[in-house]
């Protein structure tokens, strides 16, 4: 299953993006979309809900790729 950082390049290359112009949607410098997609750091809350916004996506499905929830 995918997680985050794939999920945001596969987002990315489906849109012919570069991680700049990622970058650019949410105010963060391009080796930051670069940290994010190798799973080295992640967006802060108003860069996450940019880049779900952005893509159409709900930050569930960004965050929590495969999660089993139990109660």
């Amino acid at each position: 299953m995918a997680d985050f950082s794939e999920r945001i390049k596969e987002l990315r290359l489906a849109r012919g993006m570069s991680q700049d112009a990622v970058g650019k949607v949410i105010g963060v410098k391009r080796y930051s979309v670069c940290g994010y997609e190798k799973g080295k750091n992640f967006p802060e809350v108003p860069g996450l809900m940019g880049l779900a916004d952005y893509f159409g996506v709900s930050t569930d499905y960004l965050l929590w790729a495969g999660r089993i929830t139990r109660r």
